[in-house]
């Protein structure tokens, strides 16, 4: 057994967690719906490409839509049942994505891969690779690629921060499948190549801290209760005590992160032969009935949710996918969960901050604040202004969007936004050559 305190860093936030809503809450597996609409962008990169038409009968776990280049991903069914479209639907995010909607069937069959031929790391990866397995930490990376690096790797930091308010999934999954957790990590680790392996908890998780404790090959590192911990870079300083330098990746000195959810994926890839087709969020939030931890059948519709958790109680005035911090505000209820979905929150008119943006007042806190060490007064004046050239030069590209900026600005500014607009629009520009 190995436990230490991880190092401090000096920034960053302290938010009041609001984890109490449903932390003691087991995860429940919620029935499968009547229809799934699965799209074929759950992941960084290019889009799968739909493998079954409008009338097919398919599997759960049945592929049906391909990767479609080096950075993208399967998709699979995630029910049995009849496809009754592919079609694009505009999202409660404001985004068109391709989806493949099926009807389900009630049939309770599933498809599963042949044992796996060896332990081998390109076989591992291989298997990673062909389940569809992502970052589920809400990035969405490829993981066989982040498992292919081309530099050596001395060490797999696993993040079990889980440093946003109210989320509670990979919390519960370190205490409710610890053993898991273990053999999914072993197998990243395998794949790499890698004998140092490190789980970052925070100390308000002591029931995750002991459950881990029980490996002698995993170093336990107890973490400040902090935000944004769970950001890769400071979860690898907090961790190893390497700092990752601005523009450069975790890769560069030697670590690989991985999110609890996806080496359980891994886990399941390997050993059960079981491609992703679920994932474990939370639904919490005042302006929910009964809040709680979920497995879901990737493709669920968000009303259903909402159903399932007995509706929306009070005035909700904000609904967003993923945490209150880092999350995306929604502009309704047609949704469908996706591989990458950490949680949905129903907030009330207590719970959010409605005040109108008033003038910067040049206090410098949002500065004071940021754990990457920005102004971010200036990338905002810069972007409102369409001066993205000195946007980046302020390091606009630098920014992790935490919100840990606008949480403590008194004048209400949203300054996460205006940033990540002058992070696209940078983007758009030399794409374009400019």
């Amino acid at each position: 057994m190995s436990i230490r305190k991880g190092k401090p860093y000096p920034y960053g936030i302290h938010v009041k967690d609001m984890k109490e809503l449903c932390a003691e809450s087991p995860i429940i597996k919620m029935p499968a719906p009547k229809k799934v609409y699965i799209s074929m962008s759950q992941h960084i990169g290019a889009p799968a490409i739909p493998v079954v038409n409008v009338g097919d009968k398919v599997t759960k776990r049945q592929l049906i839509g391909k990767e479609s280049g080096m950075i993208s991903a399967n998709v699979f069914s995630s029910i049995c049942g009849t496809v009754t479209a592919i079609e694009d639907i505009v999202t409660a995010s404001g985004l068109k994505m391709k989806h493949v909607v099926i009807e389900n069937d009630g049939r309770d069959e599933e498809i599963f891969f042949d044992n796996i031929a060896d332990f081998e790391p390109k076989t591992i990866i291989e298997r990673i690779r062909l389940a569809g397995i992502v970052g589920l930490g809400g990035a969405g990376f490829p993981t066989a690629v982040k498992l292919s690096p081309s530099t050596k790797l001395d060490t797999l930091v696993i993040n079990g921060a889980e440093c946003e308010p109210y989320l509670n999934c990979d919390y519960r999954l370190m205490i409710e499948n610890t053993e898991d957790i273990y053999r999914g990590v072993k197998y990243a680790a395998m794949a790499l190549g890698i004998k140092k392996i490190i789980i970052g908890i925070e100390a308000n998780k002591p029931k995750a801290i002991e459950a881990f404790s029980k490996y002698d090959d995993i170093e336990v590192v107890v973490l400040k209760k902090q935000y944004p911990m769970g950001s890769e870079k400071h979860l690898i300083y907090c961790t190893t005590g390497k700092k990752v330098p601005c523009g450069k990746m975790p890769f560069d000195v030697g670590c690989c992160v991985q999110n609890i959810k996806t080496v359980i994926a891994i886990k399941h890839a390997i050993e059960d032969n079981k491609a992703l087709s679920s994932t474990v969020l939370t639904v919490s939030g005042k302006g929910i009935k009964t809040p709680m931890n979920l497995r879901i059948q990737i493709g669920t519709p968000l009303e259903d949710i909402i159903e399932f958790c007995g509706g929306l109680v009070g005035e909700t005035v904000k609904i967003i996918s993923g945490g209150p911090m880092m999350g995306k505000g929604m502009i309704g209820t047609k949704s469908f969960t996706r591989k990458t979905n950490s949680g949905y929150l129903f907030l009330t008119k207590e719970e959010t901050s409605l005040e109108e943006p008033t003038n910067c007042i040049n206090c410098g806190v949002c500065a004071k604040n940021c754990p990457m060490r920005l102004m971010p007064m200036y990338i905002e004046s810069y972007a409102l202004n369409g001066d993205y050239a000195n946007a980046e030069k302020y390091g606009a590209m630098n920014c992790i969007e935490c919100g840990s900026c606008a949480y403590n600005c008194p004048a209400k500014r949203s300054l996460v936004q205006s940033i990540s607009l002058a992070k696209n629009k940078i983007k758009e520009m030399k794409k374009n050559g400019r």
